[in-house]
């Protein structure tokens, strides 16, 4: 019985233990805003896409960033545009720009070498890495950055950003 005890005990502290010293990014707390950023060619996604490893683009609808893209009246650029990278092996990934610290549309993130960083809070963000937070405030709140999806498009369109 003692023995049986002493398990239950060191079980219930092991779970204890497990519960406070893994925590969930939450990568969801920008407001929901439509995505649809469409290239329909390999020529537009070589010029405005990442069309290779370490690559980055920002769109912004509402300010005509980048310069020369035609956005359709379909398109929608998230709550705060969206951030294109691509990482070691070349894989796209999508973010939404706004710090998801700051969750305002005009806080955005800039990209400085491997990592993206709020200048309003000082958090600083993996974005090569699922968009992970590495320092400040995101860190410490386990904030990652909003992720949207980059895939293959159909016969009319060669690759698209969506949510």
């Amino acid at each position: 019985m003692r023995f049986t005890k002493h398990i239950l005990v060191v079980a219930a502290a092991a779970f204890a233990l497990a519960a406070v010293s893994c925590h969930k990014v939450d990568d969801e707390r920008i407001p929901y805003a439509p995505v649809y950023i469409p290239f329909t060619t390999s020529g537009d996604w070589d010029t405005f896409g990442v069309s290779g490893a370490m690559l980055t683009n920002s769109f912004i609808k509402s300010q005509g960033i980048p310069e020369g893209y035609f956005y359709t009246d379909l398109a929608q650029t998230g709550f705060g545009g969206v951030l294109l990278v691509s990482n070691f092996s070349g894989e796209p990934r999508a973010y939404d720009l706004s710090c998801p610290v700051e969750c305002r549309r005009d806080i955005i993130i800039t990209v400085d070498g491997e990592v993206a960083v709020c200048h309003t809070c000082g958090s600083t963000y993996d974005i090569f890495n699922a968009g992970a937070p590495v320092d400040g405030p995101a860190a410490q709140h386990h904030y990652g950055l909003e992720r949207y999806n980059v895939s293959s498009g159909n016969g009319t369109i060669f690759r698209i950003i969506t949510n």
